[in-house]
């Protein structure tokens, strides 16, 4: 019954990096931008997700004497975090990627300036709270299921469940809707698009709000599942899901959610062995060499550059 019980614990982790990794391949699939910084807009989430709860709740320092109920703070929180996350996402993208787009920076500036807004939003959230852990209130009754020496948590399957629902939607959303054909043909050719009658910007505005939308879901899941918040939280989260969009094919929804799930059960499967100081060794070389066999992804198609 062990494997059964490990194969639900890598999903549950790779839901999160896959939740996150979608973030990174839509900006990437639209902009051929690697938006470092968004492993910190999960860690902003989580944070947002806090404020809204315990201000519903009627806790803390936001104590407005409201005092709603658990279970519609988060039906309240989950929309509102992901709408006040994606909301941070668009901010990023108008004050620190569009007015280099528009000057024809070249692509080393706009990494640079990806990696310094992502140092932003960790030490402004570290200089405006402090360094003191938060911990994230229980918005769900924890319920607990025993399958044949399997135990399976209602909120497991939850995470679960929410990380395929989102693949399925925006899998939906690129495939078969007029934005998603916007968007991949602004991949194909950002010059062209304007000229069709296309609004680049509002496609590239939609395209941050999605992707930090799921940040932001991603931040409240992994808020409940392990309510302990810190400003540094979404660093090596966010570097995992990267490597996992980058290895599942990144510019390729599916790449995501394959890549995501991949890595989960690689940490998982090697925590069942090995000591758990090894994780990352052990994932990140099963990684190297997959990235070493096929260079551009599972998912990925190698392109070429007309010059």
């Amino acid at each position: 019954m062990e494997i059964f019980q490990n194969i639900l614990n890598a999903l549950q982790f790779g839901s999160f990096y896959a939740l996150i990794a979608l973030g990174y391949t839509l900006v990437y699939g639209v902009l051929r931008l690697i938006n470092f910084a968004h492993g910190d807009i999960f860690m902003v989430g989580a944070y947002l997700a806090y404020f809204v709860a315990v201000t519903l709740l009627g806790i803390g320092g936001l104590n407005l004497g409201l005092h709603v109920d658990p279970a519609l703070a988060l039906a309240i929180t989950v929309p509102a975090t992901m709408i006040l996350t994606a909301l941070v996402g668009v901010t990023l993208e108008r004050t620190a990627y569009r007015p280099l787009r528009r000057k024809g920076a070249d692509r080393l500036y706009v990494v640079i300036t990806a990696l310094m807004a992502g140092l932003v939003l960790e030490n402004g959230n570290l200089a405006l709270l402090g360094a003191s852990r938060k911990r994230f209130p229980d918005l769900i009754d924890k319920v607990i299921w025993n399958l044949g020496g399997v135990s399976v948590t209602n909120l497991k399957v939850v995470v679960i469940v929410a990380a395929i629902a989102v693949f399925l939607m925006l899998q939906f959303i690129v495939t078969r809707t007029k934005i998603g054909m916007a968007m991949r043909g602004i991949s194909y050719d950002k010059f062209a698009i304007p000229l069709m009658g296309i609004p680049l910007d509002t496609i590239i505005v939609v395209t941050f709000v999605l992707g930090s939308a799921m940040a932001g879901l991603a931040g409240i899941l992994f808020a409940m599942s392990y309510p302990i918040l810190e400003p540094y939280m979404g660093a090596l989260i966010g570097w995992k899901a990267f490597i996992a969009a980058v290895v599942g094919g990144i510019g390729d929804i599916r790449g995501a959610i394959v890549g995501g799930f991949m890595l989960g059960f690689i940490e998982i499967g090697v925590v069942a062995v090995f000591p758990s100081t090894l994780r990352d060794l052990f994932a990140f070389s099963v990684l190297l060499i997959i990235l070493w066999l096929r260079p551009t992804g599972i998912y990925g198609v190698a392109q070429t550059t007309k010059i």
